[in-house]
């Protein structure tokens, strides 16, 4: 006898958009490390507005191959809109996110980054209605913040980490991680996915480098090492292959789960931080790190 919540997930409709999510989480894991090992020198700005320019030339690159890059003139205004609404809250949360792990350590950036899974489980329930399985989301979310708050313990730091800043440039990558996932949820709809990840990535160019000339910072770019250039633009492929998969799964599938499996880049974050920056983790972080695991699985299956 199957059990319905089984059943549904592995059919082929759900076990697609599943696993692009699975397949964005892998992706998003190790552009972290890509871009930590980028902005060990180079400014975390002018790294974000380089890296955007790669992701960029990947997701028009990819639109053309499915064949619906000339179909741009046909998105609504509407959806337009909301894609670039999508398109700066990314940026904001990219700017964050990198000035954030240039100043403090991954295994401390990525637990704070992923509670905007809570954020936005909680926000496509009260926006989208996606109230299926709302007890098991619910419990999720509080297994989630639970095992970020586990992964904070205060210890010796792993590296030369600069102030407390990164907290708070964390805690904004979240915030704005979570509009992205909901803006871009409405601005998908009737676009195909692959269009409206490079169009979206128009807007998040745009920002970052804004960002980088208001700063002065412009003149840095000649600058960069050529090897944290490279992984600067690795970072951006491994992003953008990360983007494609995301928004398919956002556009197929229900966002209160696809977002909780893509956040499980933590998983892959962390263990390429411990053997790449010899990052070291406590029994309680990665207690924590299985009940985030734990959390996120049951708020995909059980639902």
């Amino acid at each position: 006898m199957g059990y319905p919540a089984f059943d549904e997930l592995f059919s082929k409709g759900h076990f697609m958009w599943l696993l692009a999510a699975a397949g964005s989480a892998v992706f998003a894991g190790v552009t972290s490390i890509l871009a930590k090992c980028g902005i060990r020198r180079t400014d975390p700005d002018v790294a974000t507005a380089i890296r955007t320019i790669v992701v960029l030339a990947f997701a028009w690159l990819m639109s053309a191959v499915v064949g619906s890059a000339g179909q741009v003139g046909s998105i609504s205004a509407n959806s337009l809109l909301f894609l670039g609404l999508s398109g700066f809250s990314t940026g904001a949360s990219w700017i964050c996110y990198f000035r954030a792990l240039s100043e403090g350590d991954v295994n401390k950036v990525v637990p704070i980054d992923k509670c905007s899974t809570v954020l936005t489980v909680i926000l496509a329930i009260v926006l989208f209605g996606e109230t299926q399985g709302l007890v098991v989301k619910l419990v999720g979310c509080v297994g989630i913040l639970v095992g970020t708050f586990m992964m904070l313990e205060r210890r010796e730091q792993d590296h030369d980490v600069k102030g407390e800043s990164w907290r708070w440039y964390a805690v904004a990558s979240a915030v704005f991680a979570a509009l992205t996932s909901i803006l871009a949820k409405v601005g998908i709809e009737g676009v195909e996915s692959n269009l409206a990840t490079a169009v979206r990535t128009c807007f998040v160019l745009v920002m970052a480098w804004v960002v980088v000339v208001m700063r002065g910072k412009t003149g840095q770019v000649r600058g960069i090492d050529s090897h944290e250039l490279l992984f600067i633009c690795l970072s951006g492929v491994a992003t953008g292959a990360s983007w494609l998969c995301y928004y398919y799964a956002i556009q197929n599938g229900v966002v209160s789960v696809v977002v909780p499996v893509d956040k499980l880049s933590i998983v892959v974050a962390m263990a390429f931080s411990a053997t790449v920056f010899g990052e070291r983790y406590t029994r309680r972080s990665l207690s924590g790190l299985a009940l985030i695991v734990a959390s996120t699985l049951a708020m995909a299956i059980f639902r």
